[in-house]
């Protein structure tokens, strides 16, 4: 094949895929996230008492409740969901509040009801992973997880 003036023709250029809700940089610090309290000092998102004259955002956990964007998505079915649903929502609930209290970026977004299950969202792929390992673990079942998008999302699906 002939090069001609503008070098090889049978090369893909590959885009550079963008997440929105990735910080690029450092935030100043320290910053005040006016959404949740959250603080970045110290190079990361922390739950600490904000100084007088702290720079101001909106975290990435809270841009994503806001935009309804999440990404992470567990989806739970089976009979055995319907019976224990109170007791697996604990679980959840319980799962969050350690993982939110290490990482404040790591939250549930919403959980709701489908037709013979739950749904629950969130802003990030780790509490994700950590809710639907923990549901396996003590209930068993079946657990499947897949990413998507460059491994920016997840889905979990569990069914007992």
């Amino acid at each position: 094949m002939d090069k001609g003036q503008f070098g090889r023709r049978d090369r893909l250029v590959q885009e550079k895929s963008h997440d929105t809700y990735k910080e690029d940089g450092k935030w100043p610090e320290p910053t005040l996230c006016t959404g949740c309290s959250a603080v970045f000092a110290g190079g990361r998102w922390s739950w600490k008492d904000a100084p007088d004259k702290a720079n101001t955002v909106l975290c990435p956990a809270c841009q994503r409740i806001n935009d309804n964007f999440p990404a992470g998505t567990i989806d739970l079915a089976g009979s055995f969901y319907g019976k224990h649903r109170e007791e697996i929502l604990n679980l959840i609930r319980n799962e969050e509040k350690l993982e939110k209290g290490e990482h404040p970026l790591e939250r549930i977004i919403h959980i709701s009801e489908t037709e013979g299950g739950g749904n629950i969202t969130t802003t990030g792929i780790h509490i994700a992973s950590r809710i639907g390992k923990a549901i396996h673990r003590a209930y068993q079942g079946e657990l499947s997880a897949s990413y998507g998008d460059g491994e920016k999302t997840i889905r979990i699906s569990w069914s007992r």
